[in-house]
């Protein structure tokens, strides 16, 4: 079986470590361990712990603690994996057989595309449309599309709510048009939620646990939480479907780490779990408008519709340049990374992340100013195109095709 790259992850994994500043990052400012085992009343026990396999489903703790963050959920319900990638490669993987069709959502984090691809051979992209509504613009489900996606061979629905990489959270009523899709065809609904729980508002994002028999979420300890580092995830899904998961994972990692259980176990307790969520929401809270001031001395160039959750914003430009070139060349002149709109399925956007530290992004922001004055230059003399519509946020032209 051949898989095509995972260019946006192919194109961090090689750089993100070697520039100045990394804006490309879509979580917060990660957590100290000494953080994490001062909610437990400190180190003793962890240093105390043999360095063995872990139960290699999670052990029965952890699996009690993620349950309990869905309502009615329990233990056997829950499949710990190494991060929510894993999770994602896990589900695809056992759901789908060549010949099989996913409808899939875009703009999005594109791993499961590039599955999607590799394991059925086809994905039927609906998408997330600029639309105003109620007085304000936000990303909205295009449901004609996803009724267009959703055929007889459709075998998954795959949905990232909160969306990476717009920080759109779906309504109660479009979840419902997802739900409604899917039991016309018999599908499964794959549901990424790693965002839940980054929401500005400080409503924890409704999940699609419990809406219909055929759902998987997959999640972890990544975004939301600031702990990517210990690589937690998990898929959350009828028991028998996550027994055949596991089986599959024999053949991947085996097992999660003992000390990432250990201290996946102290995050994922309740009242500990509401005040991790509670340090992201502040962090997004107060570097959000630190990125907005910067995007609207750019209103020229940039449309923006602000994001709901995730310390992640999709921004819109209108400069003679793609996506991919244009970071390139920030990189490579600045120092600085972002992620293009490309890959995430649209073109001529940009995702930048603000859940870093907010001096330093402010550094990074600067630097990208040299950049767009220099590709503003050819266009004030007469030489390149006009702007797209003006100040945030403004109506965005028809997203491009996803990538084939």
């Amino acid at each position: 079986m051949r898989i095509e790259p995972f260019r946006m992850e192919r194109m961090q994994s090689t750089y993100e470590n070697y520039v100045d500043y990394n804006l490309s990052e879509s979580g917060v400012r990660p957590m100290r361990a000494s953080e994490i085992l001062e909610m437990a009343g400190g180190p003793g026990r962890f240093l105390d712990s043999e360095l063995g396999y872990s139960q290699s489903n999670g052990t029965e703790e952890l699996r009690d603690r993620i349950a309990a963050f869905y309502d009615g959920a329990r233990r056997d319900a829950v499949l710990v994996t190494n991060g929510g990638s894993e999770a994602n490669y896990a589900a695809f993987w056992s759901l789908l057989e060549r010949g099989d069709r996913v409808a899939f959502m875009i703009p999005n984090y594109l791993q499961t595309w590039g599955l999607s691809r590799a394991f059925a051979g086809r994905a039927d992209a609906f998408r997330l449309t600029p639309r105003r509504e109620g007085g304000r613009m936000r990303w909205a489900l295009d449901i004609e599309a996803l009724r267009r996606a959703v055929t007889r061979k459709t075998r998954v629905i795959l949905v990232t709510n909160p969306n990476n990489p717009t920080g759109a959270v779906l309504t109660a009523a479009e979840m419902d048009e997802v739900v409604r899709a899917a039991r016309r065809a018999g599908a499964w609904i794959i549901a990424d939620e790693i965002y839940r729980g980054a929401e500005l508002s400080g409503r924890t994002t409704p999940t699609f646990w419990g809406r219909y028999g055929r759902v998987l979420i997959t999640s972890g300890l990544s975004k939301a939480f600031g702990l990517p580092g210990l690589r937690i995830g998990w898929v959350i899904g009828p028991p028998a479907a996550v027994r055949r998961l596991w089986s599959y994972r024999d053949y991947t990692t085996i097992a999660p780490g003992t000390l990432s259980d250990y201290l996946g176990r102290i995050a994922m307790d309740p009242k500990r779990r509401e005040a991790i969520f509670a340090r992201t929401r502040v962090i997004i809270r107060n570097n959000l408008p630190v990125l907005e001031r910067w995007i609207h001395t750019h209103d020229d160039i940039f449309g923006y519709i602000p994001p709901e959750a995730g310390a992640i914003a999709f921004v819109r430009y209108a400069l003679p340049v793609g996506s991919i070139p244009l970071v390139e060349r920030l990189r490579v002149d600045r120092s600085v990374l972002v992620c293009a709109g490309d890959h995430f399925g649209m073109a001529r956007h940009l995702r930048i992340g603000f859940g870093s530290d907010a001096d330093y992004m402010r550094r990074g922001l600067d630097r990208i100013d040299a950049t767009l004055e220099e590709l503003r230059a050819p266009r004030r003399r007469g030489r390149g195109p006009s702007p797209a519509p003006g100040p945030v946020p403004r109506r965005a032209s028809r997203p491009p095709a996803p990538p084939r």
